[in-house]
């Protein structure tokens, strides 16, 4: 059975509100997540992903009284990440709301983490979040960043991406640090490099412009695409973006959510 081609709004928060920048710098309030949450919920999203942008800068955890109120919200998967760092992390969250976590410098500092989230929950709750930049030192062209994208590990992201499929990753939410927040498209290249890796779903995030973006990250490799500033801004909405998606071929949800 083809699955249908899921569109997710990404919620990145700091200090309790949605923030939105380029390359991961210079953020801008990008307004309430409880709200955009419902708003996004209730427009047709298929899932929605919770992004804490500064847990891990700030070395604590997620704010879970604001996963909480967006869970309380939305009716759609909702994936929470930054700041886990343990199975009993996603024991929390899960108590909060959360369905899938997003796991990404703290299994950088501790691979055996993904092994004890996948072996306690399943496989289907664990996203391995991966902010990739282009390098020329690393045999892929690519290497993992951490801490929101300001430090750079010696880590091949595809080699790292495929060590954390053995492990027990269920999915790969690739974010390109080069395009992200430029709105200049997708980086097709870095998910058709992951698709030819990867044996589980690729979410595409980072660089969402215009609707004509989305397909060629479908073509590429990606069986979820993810966008934030688009969204928040008002210049794209969901329903264009699956309208896009309908007329180049692909399966999409149609109906929004109660």
């Amino acid at each position: 059975m083809t699955l249908a081609m899921r569109v997710i709004p990404c919620l990145d928060v700091s200090a309790g509100r949605v923030v939105k920048g380029v390359n991961f710098e210079n953020l801008r309030d990008a307004g309430d997540p409880v709200e955009l949450a419902k708003r996004y919920g209730a427009e047709g999203a298929d899932e929605l992903t919770f992004l804490d942008v500064s847990a891990t800068v700030d070395d604590r955890s997620t704010m879970y009284d604001v996963v909480r109120h967006t869970a309380e919200q939305v009716f759609i998967p909702l994936t929470v990440g930054g700041g886990v760092r343990s199975a009993d992390d996603v024991a929390r969250l899960q108590g909060h709301g959360a369905d899938k976590v997003g796991v990404n410098s703290a299994a950088i500092a501790r691979p055996d983490l993904v092994g004890e989230i996948a072996d306690r929950f399943g496989a289907q709750v664990l996203v391995l979040s991966l902010d990739v930049k282009r390098s020329a030192r690393t045999a892929s062209g690519f290497v993992v960043t951490t801490h929101g994208g300001r430090r750079e590990t010696e880590l091949d992201a595809l080699a790292w991406a495929s060590e954390a499929i053995e492990r027990g990753a269920g999915e790969l939410l690739v974010n390109s640090i080069d395009a992200d927040g430029t709105k200049q498209g997708f980086d097709l290249e870095l998910i058709e490099a992951m698709r030819a890796i990867s044996r589980v779903p690729i979410i595409a995030s980072g660089g969402a412009g215009a609707v004509q973006h989305f397909p060629p990250a479908v073509a590429a490799g990606a069986d979820a695409v993810l966008a934030a500033s688009v969204f928040h801004d008002g210049i794209l909405t969901i329903a264009e973006v699956k309208a896009e998606l309908a007329a180049a071929g692909a399966i999409v949800r149609q109906e929004a959510s109660a």
